[in-house]
């Protein structure tokens, strides 16, 4: 059976802020119309796309397994 690891949004969030990188500046580097839009996957209403989630690894310049939780 494939165990599913879940993404880490605590980190995320964390990291980006670390790195002083606003929610607006993520969310247009994703493509969104307002930062609202990324707001809602780092607080957990919406999910990220394995697309998006490889930017925002890209972005936070981390692997993007590093941003799940551990098993």
């Amino acid at each position: 059976m494939v165990a599913i690891r879940r993404v880490n949004l605590k980190k995320i969030k964390d990291l980006r802020k670390e790195q002083q990188i606003t929610l607006e500046e993520m969310s247009k580097i994703l493509g969104y119309d307002s930062p609202n839009g990324y707001h809602y996957i780092e607080k957990g209403r919406s999910k990220f796309s394995a697309e998006a989630l490889a930017q925002v690894a890209d972005v936070l310049k981390v692997r993007i397994d590093s941003l799940f939780f551990e098993k």
